[in-house]
């Protein structure tokens, strides 16, 4: 039991303001801060019961996060803010003694870079400091490592090809719109495509693999191979992975406006001048589109997220696939969030859950598949995100 700060009032910082203050057996005080505190309050005026505090910082600041920690001194850190953002607060937590946990890899701003060095290059500091920072602790990354970790634990001697598939076959009714922060996601989606492959990352041109591939309850969708942060921790903490591969779903209606955003510069994170005043363009469009945190209301069907791993169990080959499926108007009905932001907050929220009961609580940096993914996977069923699994089944890959 402990105090906890969260950091973060968009849509996954509202799941788990929800989901920490359902929690209060472990959690005993619970704040909750941004830039914008009027987007705090608002958050915590809808849980009700006067369960959360709120504070206004400037998470790029780190003495305005030092003050913050030092005034309220909280025991963990939950980081949903953004990725940008991940290296001052973990350098405010190392200044004051605070645990982390965040959902998404450090990236800087000026480059779409996605890889845990930075923060990897923590791993010392944190260790002679007797912290603990939990990283990647969403659903991809987050889940998806625990699922691998569980299979690993649990149906394989060895594990041999992994595919992450992550379908989105809800329908927000917008024309276009991102899930989660249009920056972040934009960024992300229009990288080139890499992969494992017999001990080498392979790169593609972005979205060049693609495959229809059948998702449970929902049925074929086109499936898009791009590289995903996640496949970096895999690959080193299970060496004997042959080939390991992130696929995302996309209509060909998001497909052509990202291109259309591409092609017009729009997608650009380099600074311009516009009548006397810099801007960056990818920026701008994010003032522009929709507020992922405000899509949920109408937001219909689910989402299909999993692991496909294919080993050997007593010297005889195996498949495996583990997975889950949300709801998007479930998802809204108990947190006013859609499945996207749902699907990352309940993760954070349980990682919380095992570094307060001492489950995952070791000085250090790590990626979420080092710790014990028993009694997380328990948690996942008790939280909203019940997992399905399937043995000796056809992987499509």
């Amino acid at each position: 039991m402990g105090k906890v700060l969260i950091i973060g009032a968009g849509g996954v910082g509202t799941v788990v303001a929800h989901k920490v203050a359902q929690n209060m057996d472990v959690f005993t005080e619970i704040m909750l801060a941004s830039r914008t505190k009027s987007k705090c309050d608002a958050i915590a005026k809808a849980i009700g019961g006067n369960k959360i505090q709120t504070a206004q910082v400037d998470a790029d600041n780190v003495e305005d996060l030092k003050r913050l920690f030092n005034s309220f001194n909280p025991e963990l850190v939950i980081n949903v803010a953004l990725p940008y953002q991940d290296l001052t607060i973990m350098d405010a937590c190392l200044a004051c003694g605070v645990n982390y946990l965040d959902t998404a890899n450090y990236e800087p701003k000026e480059e779409a870079k996605y890889e845990y060095s930075w923060q990897w290059a923590y791993r010392e500091r944190f260790k002679e400091a007797g912290l603990t920072a939990i990283l990647g602790c969403g659903f991809d990354p987050g889940v998806t490592s625990v699922f691998t970790a569980y299979a690993a634990k649990h149906h394989f001697d060895e594990i041999h090809y992994l595919d992450i598939v992550d379908c989105n076959a809800g329908d927000h009714g917008k024309a276009f719109a991102t899930n989660f922060n249009p920056e972040i996601n934009i960024r992300e989606v229009t990288q080139k495509g890499k992969y494992w492959e017999d001990g080498k990352w392979v790169e593609t041109e972005p979205h060049a693999i693609h495959k229809p591939l059948n998702y449970p309850n929902i049925g074929p969708k086109e499936s898009y191979v791009i590289y995903h942060e996640e496949l970096e921790s895999l690959v080193n903490n299970f060496p004997t992975l042959k080939r390991a591969r992130f696929w995302m779903t996309f209509g060909q209606e998001y497909l052509t406006h990202l291109r259309v955003i591409q092609n017009i510069g729009m997608a650009r994170i380099d600074p311009i001048v516009y009548n006397g005043v810099e801007i960056v363009p990818i920026q701008f469009l994010k003032a522009v589109l929709p507020d992922p945190g405000e899509l949920g209301e109408n937001y219909t069907g689910e989402t299909s997220i999993g692991c496909r791993i294919k080993g050997i169990k007593d010297g005889k080959e195996r498949t495996y696939y583990v997975y889950n499926n949300c709801s998007h108007e479930a998802a809204y009905k108990e947190t006013g969030a859609q499945g996207v932001s749902y699907t990352t907050g309940v993760p954070a929220t349980i990682g919380a859950i095992m570094f307060m009961k001492g489950l995952w609580h070791k000085p250090g940096v790590y990626n979420v598949e080092e710790f014990n993914p028993d009694p997380f996977m328990e948690q996942l069923n008790k939280q909203g995100l019940p997992w399905h699994e399937l043995f000796d089944v056809d992987l499509e890959m």
